[in-house]
C-alpha cells in the first residue's frame, strides 16, 4: 500500500503546527483570569479607590502598579491547584484536613461571598438612584437577571455574558481621560508615598487587603476545572491571570486619577461613601455624562461581575466540601442544591440592601470581615500548593519565598485595616 502524501501543515515538528496549537490552547483556556479579576475591581474596591484619589491624589497610584505581580503570583497558584489536581479548593481542603476543616473554610468563603453581594447590590441601587430609579427596583431586577444567567446550563455561556457585562469598567478610562490629569503632576505623586502618616497608611491598606478576596480563590479554582481545562493549558491559563491581573489594577489606577484630577484637585477633604457621593462630585467637571452616565455604567459592569463570580464561587465551595453536584454545565435536576444555594444568596444580599438604612456601616463591615478571613484563605492555598500538588509542580527557592512573603503582605494589611476600624 502507497504512503499517503503528508501535507506541510499537518507535520507535528512544524513551527506553524505548534504556533496554531498555542494559540488554540490560549482562546480555550482565556476567560477564568479575566473573569475574577474584573471581579476583583467590584463596587467596594471601586469607592476606595475613588476616596484614595480624592484624598492622596496621585501618590495612591504606585500601589495599584505594584500590586499587579501580587495578585498575579497569589492566584497563579490557585490555577495551578485547579489543572493539576482537577479538584476544587474545598474538595482539596477536605480531602487533606477532614470535613470540620473544610467547613471552617467553606464557611469563611460563603460569609464572604454574602457580605460580597451586599455590597455589589448597594453599588447597583447607587447607581439606580442617580437617574431617579428607586434603589429596590435595580436590585430586584439584577437578581432575576443573575440568577436566569445562572440557571443557563452552561459555563461557557456565564463566562461570556459576564466578561461582556464586566467590561463596562472601561468606562473608567473615559472619565480619566475626561478629567484631563496633569502629566507633571502624576509623575510627583507616583514618586510620592508619605508612609509615615497613619490616615495615608490606612487607605493604602485598605487597597492592598481588597487584593484578594476570600472568594476569588474558590472561584478560579473551580472555573477552570468547570472549563475543562487540564495542564497542557497551563501557559495560556497564567497569561489569562497575568492579563486579568493588568486590567482590574489598571481600572483602580483610572479611577484614581479621574479622581484626583478633579475631586482630590478642589475639595480633597470630600467624603466618598457610596456611588450617589462620588458622582455628584464628579459632576462639575465631567458633566452630567462623565459624572453619571460614564461612572454609572463602570459601576455597574463592575458590580454585576462581581455578583456573579462571588455567588458562583459561594456555591462551588459547598458543593465540593459536600460531595453534590456543584458545574455550571449540569441542568437543574442535575444540580438542585447547587442552583438553589446560588439562588439564596442573591436572595439573601439583597434582601439585606433592601432592608438596610445603613448601607456605608455595611460596605465597612464587609471590607473588615474580608481582611479578618485572609489569613485562613491564603493559608490554606499556600499549605495545599506545599501538599496537596505533585513534587514537580510545587513552588521552590526564591519564587516560593517570594509568594509567601507577598501573602504574608497582603494578610498583614487586610488585618491592619480591620483592626483599626474596629
Amino acid at each position: 500500500m502507497s504512503e499517503r502524501p503528508v501535507g506541510r501543515e499537518s507535520l507535528p515538528n512544524d513551527p506553524s503546527f505548534f504556533s496554531w496549537k498555542r494559540l488554540i490552547l490560549l482562546f480555550t483556556a482565556i476567560g477564568p483570569g479575566i473573569m475574577v479579576m474584573l471581579a476583583d475591581t467590584d463596587a467596594g474596591s471601586i469607592i476606595t479607590a475613588a476616596q484614595s484619589g480624592a484624598q492622596w491624589g496621585y501618590r495612591m497610584i504606585l500601589p495599584q502598579i505594584v500590586l499587579m505581580p501580587i495578585l498575579y503570583l497569589v492566584q497563579e497558584v490557585t490555577v495551578r491547584l485547579g489543572l493539576v489536581t482537577g479538584k476544587g479548593h474545598g474538595e482539596l481542603i477536605r480531602e487533606r484536613f477532614g470535613l470540620k476543616w473544610a467547613m471552617l473554610s467553606v464557611s469563611t468563603l460563603f460569609l464572604a461571598a454574602v457580605g460580597a453581594l451586599v455590597t455589589e447590590f448597594s453599588g447597583i441601587a447607587g447607581v439606580s438612584e442617580l437617574f431617579g430609579i428607586p434603589g429596590w427596583i435595580s436590585v430586584v431586577f439584577a437578581v432575576i437577571l443573575l440568577i436566569v444567567i445562572g440557571l443557563s446550563g452552561s459555563y461557557r455561556r456565564v463566562e461570556r455574558i459576564g466578561i461582556t457585562i464586566g467590561l463596562f469598567q472601561l468606562f473608567f478610562f473615559v472619565a480619566m481621560v475626561m478629567a484631563h490629569p496633569s502629566v507633571s503632576s502624576v509623575a510627583h505623586g507616583i514618586s510620592s508615598m508619605p508612609l509615615q502618616n497613619r490616615h495615608y497608611l490606612f487607605l493604602l491598606a485598605a487597597n492592598v487587603g481588597a487584593v484578594i478576596m476570600p472568594w476569588m480563590v474558590f472561584y478560579q479554582q473551580g472555573a477552570v476545572i468547570d472549563k475543562g481545562l487540564g495542564t497542557q493549558h497551563l501557559k495560556a491559563a497564567r497569561r489569562d491571570t497575568l492579563f486579568g491581573s493588568i486590567i482590574t489594577q489598571l481600572v483602580m489606577v483610572a479611577v484614581v486619577v479621574a479622581t484626583a484630577a478633579t475631586i482630590g484637585r478642589m475639595n480633597p477633604n470630600q467624603s466618598l461613601n457610596d456611588v450617589q457621593q462620588i458622582a455628584q462630585a464628579l459632576t462639575p467637571f465631567l458633566g452630567q455624562v462623565g459624572g453619571k452616565v460614564i461612572f454609572g455604567l463602570g459601576m455597574v459592569g463592575a458590580s454585576f461581575i462581581a455578583a456573579l463570580v462571588v455567588s458562583i464561587a459561594g456555591a462551588w465551595g459547598i458543593g465540593e466540601v459536600f460531595g453534590f453536584s456543584h458545574s455550571l454545565n449540569n441542568k437543574l435536576s442535575e444540580a438542585k442544591w447547587f442552583y438553589l444555594i446560588y439562588t439564596l444568596a442573591h436572595v439573601g444580599g439583597a434582601i439585606l440592601v433592601i432592608a438596610s438604612v445603613n448601607l456605608i456601616q455595611l460596605n465597612i463591615d464587609v471590607q473588615v470581615m474580608n481582611a479578618m478571613l485572609l489569613p485562613i484563605v491564603l493559608g490554606f492555598l499556600l499549605v495545599l500548593e506545599a501538599k496537596a500538588l505533585p513534587e514537580n509542580w510545587r513552588m521552590r527557592g526564591f519564587r516560593k519565598y517570594t509568594v509567601w512573603a507577598f501573602s504574608g503582605l497582603v494578610m498583614s494589611f487586610g488585618l491592619y485595616m480591620a483592626l483599626t476600624v474596629l
